[in-house]
């Protein structure tokens, strides 16, 4: 019994990985080859945003960025989350209460073990994933995003 809870628990790590980011790479109206994104991103912003890869937890300078703006897909540019949907939620990455609807789509994952996994709309590009834990008095979400898939454009 112990076996096979485990390696269901494997699988859905596994295939959280692997198949809902070539589904989501599919529909952005932004498409690269690997070599065109490799030209263009550093060697952690490909492996967080192009193969689902996680950046060292407090690693980020976003992350304790309490500044007025907007942050951006570091690959398109794209509009993703607002400074005052911000919120510090102590793990170590960039976490918002929403995004900017019609900006993050959603794939793979589970709300139980490892939390929806979310992507740039526009490129495809992975940005972290949302679990059911954040702030009760406004969405209860948490988008916990790695911050090198994120660009902060300061208010003017």
């Amino acid at each position: 019994m112990k076996k096979s809870i485990i390696l269901c628990i494997s699988l859905v790590f596994l295939n959280c990985k692997g198949n809902a980011q070539k589904e989501v790479k599919k529909t952005g109206t932004v498409r690269k080859t690997d070599t065109e994104w490799k030209t263009q991103l550093s060697d952690l912003e490909f492996y967080v945003l192009r193969q689902a890869g996680t950046e060292p937890a407090f690693s980020s300078p976003l992350n304790k960025n309490y500044k007025q703006g907007t942050y951006v897909c570091a690959a398109c540019n794209t509009p993703l989350f607002k400074s005052e949907n911000k919120f510090d939620s102590g793990t170590g990455w960039p976490s918002f209460d929403r995004e900017i609807k019609g900006n993050v789509a959603f794939s793979g994952g589970s709300d139980l073990f490892y939390g929806m996994e979310e992507h740039c709309a526009t490129c495809g590009g992975h940005l972290g994933h949302v679990f059911n834990d954040g702030p009760q008095d406004t969405t209860g979400k948490r988008h916990c995003n790695n911050g090198v898939a994120l660009k902060f454009i300061p208010k003017e």
